[in-house]
């Protein structure tokens, strides 16, 4: 005898509950492509991926920002937050063509982070290259670990 798998899919729901069953029904007979999700929502916002790490004593933050141009970026250090904002604009000739899917997001962004009391703020570097943002934020040298020797009496 073969068992053969079920697969349990929940309840449909009914014409009157708080999210109608014919969305998702129109929905999966008609897929994805060429035509446009009946319940699609709205796209989030578009906030770039951020790495930071410590290396040689300093705090290094790299975020990546493809499609943005320098001009575009604003690096701001209040107290002690660094703020990164920017835009990322819709492409000119996007009306031209006729788009079946678009994964890519645009319009601006803000990025803030809190630093550490222990960082010298007169000597943050930022350098943009091939899409990523670099920013090069310096320790004081009173903060840096320091070896203490340790001898025997």
């Amino acid at each position: 005898m073969k068992l053969i798998p079920v697969l349990r899919r929940p309840e449909p729901q009914s014409f009157w509950s708080e999210r109608p069953v014919f969305p998702t029904l129109f929905d999966e007979f008609l897929g994805e492509w060429p035509f446009r999700s009946i319940t699609a929502e709205a796209p989030p916002s578009w906030i770039p991926a951020v790495d930071i790490l410590e290396k040689d004593g300093n705090l290094i933050l790299r975020a990546e920002l493809p499609g943005v141009t320098e001009k575009e970026i604003d690096l701001k250090l209040d107290g002690n937050v660094l703020t990164l904002k920017g835009e990322r604009k819709l492409e000119e000739d996007r009306e031209k063509h006729n788009y079946h899917r678009t994964e890519r997001f645009h319009g601006t962004f803000s990025r803030s982070f809190t630093l550490p009391d222990s960082v010298d703020r007169d000597q943050i570097k930022a350098d943009y290259k091939s899409g990523v943002l670099t920013v090069t934020i310096p320790q004081k040298p009173e903060v840096k670990p320091r070896e203490i020797p340790v001898t025997v009496n």
